[in-house]
């Protein structure tokens, strides 16, 4: 069996589970995870390697010399003499360490693009020091890169116009599995507004509390659940405290993905009402909005990025204006007075997830990727 490196800096985040659940379901390869620090335990039965482990005791040090010098010396002295047969990096930062270390195998280097890696301004990049290196890399990874997977159309387009190659630009979406989300029955519903998300600025989560704040007064037993967390937490939990409805909207902050996946099942609807900002940052596709999808969960997402591409307007969900609280809190409240429609659009969801999104039929295109870059069946 072939070998894939899955490349990551930070190794099995809660806000990430997606990278680790698509390399688990490849059949023909076997992953190999590569990374600078792990935030969580890898998938049972996964060889993870981590710069921290090189020095335990500072655990940090490794990691900060990585991102100031991208050299490929201490993955390849931790990988002592093997060889991956290709390097799979997860987003473009990524792939801009990456290079160094596929170049010195000799292997193909394919790097998945996320969102913010193909949307955020050249300043945006260079004023986070951990992304300077790849505001000034990108042009040559487009130039060396051996396969760029978008996450989504919206993402390809954005590719392209950064200079990346046509012929070297594909659309692979992740997908999930929907044989291990069961359609939740109608009686598990609650009149819960779920937002999972980081709280941060392109996640449009104040736009939301105060869209809840205008349908609350007729809505009394609805209730605003908020998953994730960031450097935004605090500002909104006082703007919740300023609508007047604090105690009817609930920070949980992060969770493991059984408890999101748990929220799902009581939730009415999700809602991700993001926006674009002012350094150009916006959603490449939304995953949590496909996972609530396959749970048999209506959505309402903002009509920017890869949004549109995961809510199929007036079927699956509503798409909205961002930035605009009146129309977010309208198709909230109508969905809401609507149980039928709540139901309907649900089992469509549903239905497309299994026909677009299933991540074992994606999984299973992807290894076509690789065989492709490869010259051949494995």
């Amino acid at each position: 069996m072939r070998q894939v490196g899955i490349f990551r800096h930070n190794l099995f985040k809660l806000s990430e589970p997606f990278i680790a659940q698509q390399a688990q379901r490849l059949q023909r390869y076997r992953p190999l995870y590569l990374g600078r620090l792990r935030y969580g335990a890898p998938p049972p039965g996964a060889e993870a390697l981590a710069l921290e482990d090189l020095a335990p005791q500072m655990r940090l040090l490794p990691a900060a010399w990585h991102m100031l010098s991208a050299s490929p010396h201490p993955y390849l002295h931790m990988l002592q003499g093997r060889r991956p047969d290709l390097i799979h990096a997860h987003f473009g930062v990524e792939g801009v360490y990456a290079l160094p270390l596929a170049a010195r195998l000799g292997v193909p280097l394919v790097t998945t693009f996320h969102g913010f890696d193909a949307t955020l301004s050249p300043a945006g990049l260079l004023a986070n020091p951990a992304w300077a290196r790849y505001a000034l890399g990108r042009g040559r990874l487009a130039r060396q890169g051996s396969l760029f997977i978008a996450a989504s159309n919206f993402l390809r387009e954005k590719l392209l116009a950064l200079g990346f190659p046509p012929a070297r630009v594909v659309v692979h979406y992740i997908g999930v599995d929907p044989s291990s989300i069961a359609p939740r029955p109608a009686a598990q519903e609650e009149p819960v507004l779920l937002h999972v998300a980081r709280l941060e600025e392109v996640k449009g989560t104040s736009f939301l509390i105060r869209a809840f704040a205008r349908i609350a007064p007729q809505h009394p037993h609805a209730r605003l659940v908020i998953i994730g967390d960031g450097k935004l937490r605090h500002s909104l939990e006082r703007l919740a405290r300023e609508t007047g409805f604090a105690e009817r909207i609930s920070f949980l902050g992060a969770q493991s993905h059984e408890e999101v996946l748990g929220w799902m099942r009581r939730a009415a609807m999700l809602v991700l009402p993001s926006v674009k900002t002012q350094s150009g940052r916006e959603e490449g596709l939304g995953m949590v909005m496909l996972e609530a999808a396959a749970t048999g969960v209506p959505g309402i997402g903002s009509r920017v990025g890869g949004i549109p591409e995961g809510i199929a307007e007036g079927e699956t969900g509503f798409l909205v204006p961002e930035r605009d609280p009146e129309a977010l809190s309208a198709a909230i409240g109508t969905l809401l007075a609507t149980p039928a429609l709540r139901q309907r659009m649900g089992e469509q969801a549903r239905r497309r997830v299994e026909r677009l999104f299933d991540i074992r039929r994606q999984t299973a295109a992807l290894e076509d990727i690789y065989d492709g870059l490869l010259g051949g069946r494995a």
